[in-house]
């Protein structure tokens, strides 16, 4: 899951970012209003994280650029502002909840799985399953007909996304985005790498091959024998 954070303040950023990514969301951070404006219409999210008194552009001003575009990013307005009329001022401009700082990072976690919960119609997950491979996402675990395996944090990050693209093909390109969340360098073979140890912990010793090449394309994990094209 990919989040905008758009907060001028460090220690509040370094704060939110730090827990969002023990959580497992990657996070793109932007530091004044039009740049968080220009990644957010420029790249997809699952949720935004936008403070109201942000430079050269306000947050509100922010979600309502957005609004008008169409955008339909779940957005969760920040600020010390704590009166109803400022509540309301907050939603009214597109704003889908509104947190008044300070704040418990817990309580905005359950805000923004929340948010992404109504967005996509969809439960959040407990645990993902493809034949005899589950994933806990509560405590992190991994378990191949019932023997658990252990899966360092990037791997166990890159088999969760796998698994919640089941049958699906995924690129490096969207493998380097929401795992590394990083932009891809053709020149990189960090995926392959990752990849080649992920299968020796998953497929190795089991059957059958959970995880298949899809050649010049990318990866795809499903209990189907896949051919490589």
């Amino acid at each position: 899951m990919r989040i905008l954070l758009v907060e001028d303040d460090t220690r509040t950023a370094s704060f939110i970012i730090k827990g969002l990514k023990q959580a497992c969301f990657i996070v793109n951070h932007a530091t004044d209003g039009e740049s968080g404006l220009h990644q957010a219409l420029t790249q997809s999210y699952d949720a935004a994280v936008v403070d109201i008194m942000l430079p050269k552009m306000d947050g509100l001003a922010l979600v309502n650029e957005l609004r008008k575009r169409k955008n339909k990013t779940p957005v969760i307005v920040l600020s010390a502002k704590s009166s109803v009329d400022d509540r309301i001022t907050g939603l009214h401009a597109g704003g889908d909840d509104y947190l008044v700082k300070p704040f418990a990072f817990s309580e905005l976690l359950a805000r923004i799985q929340s948010l992404i919960r109504r967005a996509t119609s969809v439960a959040e997950p407990t645990s993902l399953t493809v034949g005899n491979l589950t994933i806990d996402l509560l405590k992190r675990k991994v378990f191949r007909s019932e023997k658990e395996i252990e899966l360092q944090p990037r791997e166990f990050a890159l088999l969760e996304y796998l698994m919640r693209n089941t049958g699906r093909v995924v690129s490096k390109t969207m493998i380097m985005e929401h795992v590394w969340d990083y932009q891809f360098d053709p020149h990189t073979n960090i995926i392959e790498a990752r990849i080649c140890r992920l299968r020796d912990k998953i497929d190795r010793s089991f059957e059958p091959t959970l995880i298949h090449t899809i050649r010049g394309v990318g990866y795809v994990i499903e209990e189907k024998a896949h051919h490589a094209l």
